[in-house]
C-alpha cells in the first residue's frame, strides 16, 4: 500500500502542498474510510505509508519515493512535509506509466493534481520491474520467494505465556481461510533468523505482541516495517509500546479467555481489511 500524491505544489525536496479537495480521489471506498474516518484525515495512518510523488505528465517528469513526515491543514490546503529516499534512483513519469496496471493506476491520474491511496505493494512492482534495487543487508539474507497472500506471521516471545494467545488467534484466522505461522512452526534453515526473514519476507500480514518489551521482537518488527510489510501491534499493556511506536495503532488485550477472544476477533478483521 502506498500514497500517490501529484502535486506541482511540491516546491522542494522537503516540502509541498495539495488542495484538500483533491485528497482521496481515485481512491477505493474502502480505503479512503480507512484514512479518512469520519471525514477526518488519519495523519498517523497515511505517513506509515510510503509515498510517490509526481508532477503531472507522462514524459521525462522526475518520480521520487520517500515518506510524509508532518501534515498540517491550512485553510483549503494540506502542507505536506516529506523526505525523499536517496538511495532510491530517480525514475521518471514515463517509467511509472508504463506499470500504472499493476499500480491501479488510471491515466487520467497523470493528467490531473491530487492524491490517491493504490492497494498495492509499490516497492515489490518496481523491484520486480527492476526499476529499484533492495537494499542487501549484511547480517542477513532477504528472502526471495513470493509473498502468500494469506499468509499471517507472528512475532511474538517463545515463552509459554504466549502460546495460548497464539493458538486462539490462529484458530479464528484459520477458520476463515488464513494461513498462521510462528517461527517455531517451521524449521527450514539451519539458522533460526533465517527462517524469521524468511517468513516475514513471504507473509502477507505481520503480527508483533509487543507484550514484555522482548527485544527480539522489536528487532523483527523493525524488519518487517523497513520491508514495507502490513504490521498489526498488540499487547498487553501500553507501558510496552515505546515511544516511536506509539503513533502508530496498536491492539490493547488482556491475556484471559475473553480476552484472547475478543483479541481474535479484532486481528482478524484488520487482516481482512488488509488483503
Amino acid at each position: 500500500m502506498f500514497n500517490l500524491i501529484f502535486s506541482g505544489g511540491l516546491e522542494n525536496e522537503r516540502r509541498g502542498s495539495i488542495h484538500a479537495g483533491r485528497v482521496f480521489e481515485y481512491t477505493p471506498d474502502d480505503l479512503e474510510k480507512r484514512f479518512k474516518p469520519s471525514g477526518v484525515l488519519d495523519v498517523s495512518g497515511v505517513m506509515s505509508l510510503p509515498t510517490l510523488f509526481m508532477d503531472e505528465g507522462t514524459d521525462d517528469e522526475i518520480a521520487k519515493i520517500g515518506w510524509l513526515t508532518r501534515i498540517e491543514r491550512k485553510g483549503t490546503e494540506y502542507e505536506l512535509y516529506y523526505s525523499i529516499d536517496a538511495d532510491i534512483p530517480r525514475m521518471t513519469n514515463a517509467d511509472i506509466y508504463e506499470l500504472a496496471s499493476d499500480l491501479h493506476m488510471d491515466s487520467f491520474e497523470f493528467h490531473r493534481n491530487h492524491w490517491s491511496i493504490k492497494n498495492v505493494d509499490l516497492f515489490q512492482i518496481l523491484y520486480r520491474k527492476r526499476l529499484v534495487r533492495r537494499t542487501s543487508p549484511t547480517v542477513f539474507r532477504l528472502s526471495e520467494n513470493p509473498v502468500n497472500s494469506k499468509l499471517v506471521s507472528f512475532m511474538m516471545p517463545f515463552s509459554g505465556n504466549f502460546a495460548s494467545v497464539y493458538q486462539d488467534v490462529k484458530a479464528t484466522l484459520e477458520a476463515d481461510g488464513y494461513q498462521c505461522q510462528r517461527a517455531d512452526d517451521m524449521w527450514v534453515h539451519d539458522h533460526i533468523m533465517t527462517d524469521i526473514i524468511e517468513l516475514i519476507c513471504t507473509s502477507a500480514v505481520v503480527v508483533c505482541d509487543l507484550s514484555g518489551k522482548n527485544p527480539n521482537v522489536f528487532y523483527e518488527a523493525g524488519i518487517a516495517h523497513t520491508l514495507g510489510k502490513e504490521v498489526i501491534l498488540i499487547t498487553q499493556s501500553h507501558e510496552d509500546v515505546p515511544f516511536d511506536l506509539r503513533p502508530i495503532r496498536y491492539l490493547n488485550y488482556l491475556n484471559n479467555g475473553e480476552g484472547r477472544l475478543k483479541l481474535a476477533s479484532e486481528i482478524l478483521a484488520r487482516v481482512q481489511s488488509l488483503t
